[in-house]
Parts: C-alpha cells; structure tokens; sequence
C-alpha cells in the first residue's frame, strides 16, 4: 500500500481526494489546508483521513510515501522540491512549475533521489482523447494538418497567473500527447481587462516545420461555456465537444484536395462530404484513471502516461507565449532539447 498525503483542499483538492481514497493500492493518511473551514468540510465527508494546517505536517511524515500537490502554481515548485528531498514520489496539479528552470531542476532532483515526479494531466485519461490518440496513430484522418481548440467561460479570474496559465495546459497536453512532431515556435497575444498585466483573454498559435499548426482560444469572460477541439486531416476530421454528455467525439468523413491550374494561375479546390460516425468511448472517470497510473507507476518502477516530460513540454509552451504576449504577438523560438525519460527504480522510501 502506498500512503499519500494531499497538499491542498481548495478547488480541486476534493476530488483527488475522492479519488485516491478510491484508488487501488493506496491510502490518504492526510490533507493538509491552512483554512480551518476546509479542514471542518473534510473530516465530515472523510473522518478517517486526518486534516493539517501545515504542509510540513505532510513533507516530513515517515510515513508518507507519495505527495500530491493542489495549490497555486507560484507555490508548486518549492513545495515539490521539499517533498522530494524528504524521500516522497511528487504528484503537481498542472502546470508543473512557474518557469522551465523550476521544471528542470525538480525532474533533476527526482533522478537523483530515484523518486517518480508525475504532472496531473487528467485529460490524458478520458476514453475521447485516448480515442483521438488511436485514430491519429492509425492513420484514420490521413495527414494531420491542424489542430483548434475553444477553452472558453465567465471566470475564475486567477490572481496569479494568466489565462492561457490557467486554461490552454489542459489542450497543450492533449496536443503534446497526440501529435508526436516537435514545435518550434509560439506566437501568442493576449489582453487584460482588469488592469493587473494578467491576461484574461488571450490567443497562442504553435507552429511545426511539417506546417501542420496548432491554434487555441482561451478566455475567462465568455457568457458561454465552450470546451471545443477539432482535429483535421486530408481524409477526415474529428469534432471533440468534452461538454457533450454522450456523443463526445463526432468522426467527420470530410476532406478536400487541390491542385494548381497553371494557365489561370489559381488553385483548384475538391470538396468531399460523407457520413458522420460516432466511436463508443471509456467511460472510467479519467481523474481515477490518473490516481491509479500515479500508484501503479510507483509499484511497478515505470513512467505514467502523464509523464514529467509532459509536464515540462507544457511549462516551455506557456513560458515562451508570455514573452511573445510582452511583445505584440512576435514569434518566439522554443528550446527543446531533447530528453531521454530514465527508467528508475523508483522506491517506496521511509525514513
């Protein structure tokens, strides 16, 4: 059994709870919140689990073997780095980190103490992008050409970060997860309606040498609530709505060719509509599916499907559309080295 300890009970820290008081294998020892309220909430959903104001009542617990971390991004870094030094396999809400270097140094230390360090990427575990995933792997769309993504509501306005910080990680990794070609550049814009340099409405496109192009829309002052992506390739396109309760994934048998008539020097455009086909997809709760990869990783000494590669692809993204953000849109070239995931032998460690 794995004992876990929670850092966080605020917006999402109920629900990992909930499901790693589920999972396999595992056991919730402790959550730790500064506010008492929450705590109070806790005990009466949860009164076997015990609540601590002080996230050092967790990072320094021999009996802890893995932490999750559920607070604001500008604290993951530090509380991660404590935990992994205290021997503890590191669970952080995405993103993973504030900036690359804070990534870097954190998937350093945990090569070095031989701990797993894993970014909670939850849609990497629903049954509709894994179906994206097998069709594109398949060649079912033909040649992927782009992808566009609407993530879209009426707040929360985050005190910290931006929206693209706060919205764009989710379809950044589904991206990252899917299409397996390297990006080279960003280009992103973005406005604040609050005077406080955090955008609230912003855009980022990320371009591939292949010219396949990737383009996402994110905004906390929308009167509608849209999660939207569409995948295209030359044969079909895909129509993924994560708000649609059943039919989440619509495979469109459409496509186009074109070829160049040279005498009236224009280009000649084929359009092809056929049926509408709808895949049955995994049910499982994905949130599940990431405790129970989170554990079993553990136990078995092998890397999760959210990996820290993941993790840091996602930061280098956000990373470079703030400083194309900070300057009109202009295209900023990414650095991705390329990194060879380890596999460890990773430990249940007590002190």
């Amino acid at each position: 059994m794995i004992t876990i300890g929670i850092i966080g009970y605020g917006y999402w820290g109920p629900n990992l709870v909930r499901n790693f008081f589920a999972a396999k294998d595992c056991c919730v020892k402790s959550v730790a919140d500064s506010r008492l309220e929450r705590l109070q909430q806790l005990g009466k959903i949860f009164p076997g689990i015990s609540g601590v104001c002080d996230a050092d009542d967790i990072i320094y617990d021999p009996d802890i073997d893995a932490v999750v971390i559920a607070t604001p991004v500008s604290t993951h870094f530090q509380l991660a780095k404590e935990s992994l030094l205290h021997g503890k396999h590191v669970l952080i809400e995405k993103p993973m980190a504030s900036s690359v270097q804070e990534g870097e140094e954190l998937i350093e230390l945990a090569e070095q103490k031989n701990l797993l360090l894993m970014v909670d990427h939850t849609f990497l575990y629903t049954g509709a992008v894994e179906k994206m995933k097998q069709l594109v792997a398949d060649k079912e769309l033909g040649n992927i050409k782009y992808l566009d993504s609407t993530r879209i509501n009426l707040g929360l306005f985050q005190p910290d970060i931006n929206v693209l910080w706060d919205l764009a990680p989710h379809d950044i990794s589904i991206l990252n997860y899917i299409i397996k070609e390297t990006p080279y550049s960003v280009n992103a814009t973005g406005i604040t309606h609050t005077n406080n340099e955090i955008e609230n409405i912003a855009y980022l496109t990320i371009n591939y040498n292949s010219g396949f192009i990737a383009h996402f829309n994110c905004s906390w002052t929308s009167p509608v609530k849209v999660r939207m992506m569409l995948i295209g390739g030359d044969q079909k396109m895909i129509l993924y709505n994560d708000l649609e309760p059943t039919e989440k994934i619509k495979i469109y048998d459409t496509g186009y060719n074109h070829k160049s008539d040279e005498e009236k020097k224009r280009i000649l455009v084929d359009y092809r509509t056929g049926d509408i086909h709808v895949p049955k997809l995994n049910t499982t709760e994905a949130l599940l599916g990431m405790a129970n990869d989170f554990v079993a990783s553990i136990q078995e000494k092998r890397q999760p499907k959210s990996c820290y590669q993941i993790g840091l692809d996602v930061v280098r993204i956000l990373e470079a559309s703030n400083k194309s953000i900070k300057n009109n849109g202009c295209e900023v070239l990414l650095n991705t080295p390329n990194r060879v995931l380890k596999q460890k032998n990773y430990q249940v460690l007590r002190h």
